[in-house]
């Protein structure tokens, strides 16, 4: 599930890649992110995601999750978020499912 804002270059990537990907800016660009949290769980999804807040949902508020990747990059444009989740997946699409991981300085940052 790819979160408002993350982009369609994300959301183009994912389809290419043959992933059953859902946009949130097709659903309710709007939606809260408790929401999207409890959407992303019961279809098993993974949320990726630019927003910091699903951090708190997910360890201050202890909301059921299958995943998140958060991206911190908030100065990259939109194809430079897909290189990036490219190559996540390539390298780390394995350890997703079910932790919360954290793009940020050219690293991956997982908890499971």
């Amino acid at each position: 599930m790819v979160d408002a804002g993350v982009g369609t270059s994300v959301e183009r990537l994912l389809q290419e890649l043959g992933h059953d990907m859902v946009a949130v800016r097709d659903l309710n660009p709007h939606m809260p992110d408790v929401e999207v949290l409890a959407l992303a769980s019961r279809h098993a999804a993974i949320v990726i995601t630019m927003d910091k807040d699903f951090g708190d949902l997910i360890f201050k508020e202890m909301h059921p999750h299958h995943g998140v990747l958060l991206l911190r990059l908030e100065e990259a444009t939109g194809p430079e978020r897909a290189t990036v989740v490219r190559l996540i997946l390539d390298s780390h699409a394995a350890e997703l499912p079910g932790c919360f991981a954290v793009f940020q300085n050219e690293r991956l940052r997982v908890s499971g």
